[in-house]
């Protein structure tokens, strides 16, 4: 019987960091609120084409491995193996935990961990056409070769030079072969799989883009810049919004005008069970018994809730010293506290099924903006709050993402900011329909950009 061809991560944790200087391994090391391996493994787990995962740990800490897979919760982690002294050891034990030839494996450094879902489609898409794949991206600077003198011996032309990264990905049988014949072979100076391809001439391989911000943790500066990256983040999505709603059950809160009420009207249309909530309906989303009502209800109406969506906000600008406590109190509250609220109370309502919830940012979260200082507070704010609850509901597959349009034509930036030319801003429906294509996609934990 031919087996099923299955798509399956290999990720090398094995490594002892050295040149990092540090005790602890870098791969286990905190970064953005978990640690750099626990990171790489939800970009495989999030991703709907992966179907397995197998982890290569040192035998000093498979235990430590063990702990933080079990606590995360990952569904599609398999196995759990002992690598080698070498990251060629290690492949090869990786590898190894693999039955069949003709599976789809990439190969990847678990201390990558700003891998995103674009670079493994384009591996797995590469697949299809040969055995053998490796991930780059364009040398940005001057590459030089030197003489033993310290002298440049050639500059290469850099248009043909490229910057090597993972995954790597193969044919489950051509890798298997290639380290079988490099257990043979002493002194093989070889650094990476597609090398090994290479060097015992079993293939071409097949180099497709990579990723500038699929960063490799090496020293510690290392840490701080993914850090950073992690924090401005963000994704786009299509806007093909109607696929997937028929029959869904979503609920908008603010949903009265604007972005809120466009998202209503789509999702409707395309045959979705929408809850309309806002304030002139009698529910304010700072008020947690309110917004548990509402989703009780669409239960007990509809048996499950699928997305729930919190677009209510509140802006007022001005100098902060021309504001008073109350118009304050009043963003904070609606834009953070209510953000708070609805998250929590949806979360509840989805976690044993599933679903998704979308939080609205703006663009003034990665830095504030006069005369809306409390408005930039409070969008930055709910950024932390997603990414970090992005962590607690992943065991639960409840996804929450935020949403990031550019200046949008609506009742709330008209009555601060004027009429202003249509061809500066968004439309509501299109900020509308990018937000429901996020909700029914498998990200989490994103900054989902809407432009222009």
């Amino acid at each position: 019987m031919k087996e099923q061809q299955r798509n399956i991560a290999i990720v090398l944790a094995s490594g002892t960091g050295s040149r990092f200087r540090s005790d602890t391994p870098k791969q286990l090391l905190k970064l953005a609120g978990k640690s750099v391996l626990e990171h790489t493994l939800a970009c495989f787990e999030t991703h709907p084409r992966i179907d397995e995962i197998v982890v290569v740990a040192s035998r000093e800490h498979k235990t430590t491995i063990e702990e933080a897979c079990v606590r995360a919760g990952y569904r599609k982690l398999s196995r759990i193996v002992v690598g080698g002294d070498t990251r060629q050891a290690s492949s090869a034990a990786g590898i190894g935990a693999v039955s069949g030839d003709e599976h789809k494996v990439l190969v990847h450094d678990a201390v990558r961990p700003l891998l995103d879902h674009g670079t493994i489609d384009r591996c797995l898409e590469a697949l299809d056409r040969g055995d053998a794949v490796d991930t780059a991206i364009p040398a940005s600077d001057t590459i030089i070769r030197v003489a033993e003198d310290s002298t440049i011996a050639e500059i290469p032309d850099r248009s043909r030079l490229r910057l090597g990264q993972t995954p790597q990905a193969f044919r489950a049988g051509i890798l298997r072969k290639a380290h079988a014949l490099a257990a043979r072979e002493n002194d093989l100076k070889v650094t990476d799989d597609c090398g090994l391809i290479l060097h015992f001439n079993l293939g071409s391989v097949e180099v497709v883009a990579g990723d500038v911000n699929n960063i490799k943790i090496t020293y510690p500066s290392d840490i701080y810049l993914a850090d950073r990256i992690f924090q401005l983040r963000s994704r786009r999505v299509d806007d093909a919004a109607d696929a997937g709603l028929s029959g869904k059950t979503i609920v908008v809160f603010g949903a009265s005008r604007g972005i809120g009420k466009s998202i209503h009207d789509i999702a409707a249309t395309a045959g979705a069970n929408v809850v309309a909530a806002s304030r002139s309906s009698g529910v304010d989303i700072c008020d947690e018994n309110a917004v548990r009502a509402t989703l009780r209800d669409a239960l007990e109406r509809f048996g499950r809730i699928d997305s729930v969506i919190a677009t209510a906000g509140i802006l007022r600008t001005g100098l902060i010293a021309g504001q008073d406590y109350a118009a304050i109190d009043e963003q904070l509250s609606t834009n953070l506290r209510g953000s708070i609220v609805v998250a929590r109370e949806a979360f509840e309502a989805m976690r044993d099924t599933g679903g998704s919830i979308a939080l609205f940012t703006s663009s003034s979260y990665t830095r504030g903006r006069a005369r809306y200082s409390i408005y930039s507070a409070t969008k930055a704010a709910v950024v932390n709050l997603t990414q970090a609850l992005s962590e607690e509901f992943l065991p639960f597959n409840v996804r929450i993402n935020a949403i990031n349009p550019e200046r949008t034509a609506t009742p709330m930036r008209t009555e601060n900011f004027g009429v202003e030319p249509a061809e500066m801003l968004l439309s509501a429906e299109s900020v509308a329909r990018a937000t429901l294509s996020a909700c029914m996609s498998p990200a989490t934990g994103e900054v989902i950009d809407v432009r222009i």
